[in-house]
Formats: C-alpha cells, sequence, structure tokens
C-alpha cells in the first residue's frame, strides 16, 4: 500500500542532495541489532540517512533526508529472501518510479565482488567491481586491514568510485561521481548502490 510520504513529490532540498558530486558514508561497526548510515556531502553537512532493520529475512531498506525519517527518497528492496546473489530493486519514494535495481553476482563476489546495474527493463547497462583481483584475495585474507576501493562502470566508461578508508570501528566509504563526465549514472541508483555495498560487503568483513 502506498503511504503518504511516498505520494508527495521530493522537496526542492532532497533535489539538490541528488545533485552532488562527492558524498561520504558511514557506518558505526559493533552494532548488535540492525545498522544505521549517515551519508554526508563534500561540506559534511547530512544528506540522507538510512536505517536497517535487525533479523529481517527480506532486505528492505528505505533512505530519508534526515535522522527524523520524515522525508523518505528512496526504497531498496530484495527481490529474494536471503540470496547470496539476490537482486536489489531501488525505487524513488516520491514518485513510485522504479529506477532500476542491483544485482550482486555471489559466486563470483567470493573471489572478487562484483554488482551489475540493471535498468528498468532488468537489462544490464554496467558493472560495480572491486579494483584488482589481487587486491580481492588480499583482502579475504587480512580481512578489513586492506580497505575495499569499487569502480563502477557504464557503457565503457567510468561512472563511479567507491573508496573505503581503514577504521576499525567506524566503515567510512567515499563516492566520487566526478568520472562520470557524461551523466550516464542516476544519482539516486548510485546512493543505493553505495549503501548496499556498505550493508552487505561490509557485514561479510565484520561490520
Amino acid at each position: 500500500m502506498t503511504t503518504a510520504i511516498q505520494q508527495r513529490p521530493h522537496s526542492n532540498l532532497a533535489a539538490g542532495r541528488f545533485a552532488q558530486t562527492r558524498y561520504m558514508i558511514r557506518r558505526k561497526f559493533f552494532k548488535i541489532f540492525g545498522g544505521a548510515f549517515h551519508i554526508y556531502d563534500a561540506m559534511g553537512n547530512l544528506a540522507f540517512y538510512s536505517k536497517m532493520k535487525a533479523f529481517k529475512l527480506k532486505e528492505d531498506l528505505r533512505v530519508y533526508t534526515g535522522e527524523d525519517m520524515q522525508e523518505e527518497v528512496l526504497v531498496i528492496k530484495a527481490r529474494s529472501i536471503l540470496d547470496f546473489g539476490a537482486t536489489y530493486d531501488v525505487q524513488d519514494s516520491a514518485t513510485g518510479t522504479r529506477l532500476g535495481a542491483l544485482r550482486r553476482k555471489g559466486l563470483k563476489s567470493m573471489l572478487r565482488d562484483e554488482w551489475l546495474i540493471l535498468d528498468v527493463n532488468d537489462k544490464e547497462v554496467g558493472t560495480i567491481q572491486e579494483d584488482s583481483m589481487l587486491l580481492a584475495l588480499v583482502r579475504r585474507l587480512l580481512t578489513n586491514l586492506v580497505p575495499q576501493t569499487f569502480v563502477g562502470n557504464m557503457g565503457g566508461a567510468p561512472v563511479l568510485t567507491f573508496k573505503q578508508h581503514f577504521n576499525p570501528f567506524i566503515q567510512k566509504i567515499d563516492l566520487d561521481y566526478s568520472v562520470d563526465v557524461q551523466g550516464q549514472l542516476d544519482r539516486r541508483l548510485g546512493i543505493a548502490a553505495a549503501i548496499l555495498l556498505c550493508a552487505i560487503e561490509g557485514r561479510q568483513s565484520g561490520g
């Protein structure tokens, strides 16, 4: 059922927050139940907030403009229950429009993390991949000691980079769209991808 919060158009403030080139995502480690993600813009202002509920068999993440969770902007929902190679649909909360999907390549990600970017018709239009196979294998041996870096590509051109910082207590990832000079990637889909990388890949590393 569509809620009132999903029927309202985004505020000008929310729309502007999606137009940023760089963001920083923070998630505290060692949180016993669930998890929360704070996404800051380049000036250090809180742009988005997402809270992950504990013990949900089917992932359903909501993204808001603030911790008060009054304005919902994105829904990220898994299609299946506890699927290692799950597909996550991304929807604009205000309009109900499906923006596309993100699919984790489960078996391949055991050695090197890789995600597919899908359009509204589930056609593969891009990838988000760990930077190198060698570093990926080293990370699996040394866990959090070697921070992860991901590169996103669409149409053979880079569209984003994720760079994790080493910190034993707080997971920090820089999200940078500056390489997307042609504006190929919907920023809303990129924000959803960043949250999923923190939630799913962070869970593997003990976060």
